[in-house]
């Protein structure tokens, strides 16, 4: 009952936290306009970067951030509070993923903004800046070198998202040496979280196999 009533408390922040779309405020509050309605329509760094500058991305980017972060941390201190960590050692460490996955659904599908908002990498990927930071890092590194290689935000997002999964387990079994039961709960875990980022992309993908995908560039247009 403990793990339940975390379990929904948690959630239920999480999404609210998520909900809180920092490029549609951002833009709204500096430009005056919609994200939505601009570029790719994607109410996303890589989209506001693109239509309204360096400015507006960096205010999104850590807007964005700290959703993730602060939804993981209110989620385990929620848990701590009621008493509901696995047995046998009181483990928090779980409810981070559910709290992820909650705060990507706010921001995909955000209740403040007509349930229309972006793609969830950034929330997702600061997650695990509370959650295990060493797998942040990892994953941080594998989107960098594909970025670097091909200059698409939505591939290196994608591929770096298609390994949270594994470098999660690898993490927790041969970094923390956890059981293997519990190192395959933090596997299961993340697995919603990168199914809705990488099902977020279908239409990048499809512009990459169509040969008419947008390169990234630090110049906002």
């Amino acid at each position: 009952m403990k793990i339940f009533l975390a379990v929904v408390i948690s959630a239920v922040i999480a999404y609210l936290l998520g909900s809180i779309n920092s490029s549609i405020i951002v833009v709204r509050l500096i430009k005056g306009k919609d994200i939505r309605t601009m570029g790719s329509k994607n109410a996303g760094l890589t989209n506001t970067l693109r239509c309204c500058g360096k400015k507006c991305a960096l205010f999104t980017l850590v807007g964005d951030l700290l959703k993730g972060v602060v939804a993981v941390i209110l989620s385990r201190i929620i848990t701590g509070a009621i008493g509901a960590g696995l047995p046998p050692d009181n483990d928090t460490h779980y409810i981070g993923y559910i709290a992820g996955l909650f705060a990507i659904l706010g921001h995909v599908f955000p209740i403040y903004f007509g349930f229309k908002g972006g793609k969830g990498v950034l929330v997702g990927v600061s997650t695990f800046i509370a959650v295990d930071a060493r797998v942040f890092f990892v994953l941080l590194i594998i989107f960098a070198i594909v970025l670097a290689i091909s200059k698409y935000v939505s591939l290196a997002s994608v591929t770096a998202s298609a390994m949270c999964p594994l470098v999660t387990f690898l993490m927790a079994k041969f970094i923390e040496k956890l059981p293997t039961g519990r190192c395959l709960l933090y596997l299961v875990l993340s697995l919603p979280m990168i199914a809705i980022v990488i099902w977020m992309h279908r239409s990048n993908m499809e512009r990459l196999r169509n040969g008419t995908e947008n390169k990234f560039s630090f110049r906002s247009k």
